[in-house]
């Protein structure tokens, strides 16, 4: 099931065990997601489009094909620079999302 995260942006969760989640995000182009920060590893794969990502005020630019992991507790924000679709991972799984 798809769900708004933000203007411009839906997450649907694919998987989950007890320790591990993946999480397709879907953005418009120019969707921003605000710096924040969570307990948990991420890491994030391009499918189709590009994002820039701002991880701990170091900028990263991925486009299909790349990825990235976003640490721990790092603060981050992310604007698609195009239609993206962005698969997540997520460890331990994120509750807020089931």
């Amino acid at each position: 099931m798809k769900v708004p995260v933000a203007v411009g942006i839906t997450r649907e969760t694919l998987a989950h065990g007890t320790s591990l989640m993946v999480v397709r995000f879907t953005f418009n182009k120019g969707a921003a997601v605000p710096p924040h920060r969570h307990p948990h590893e991420q890491s994030s794969y391009i499918v189709q489009g590009s994002l820039r990502y701002n991880i701990e005020g170091r900028e990263l630019i991925l486009r299909a094909g790349e990825s990235c992991v976003v640490p721990a507790d790092a603060e981050h924000s992310a604007v698609a620079l195009e239609e993206t679709i962005d698969i997540n991972s997520f460890t331990p799984l994120r509750e807020d999302y089931l």
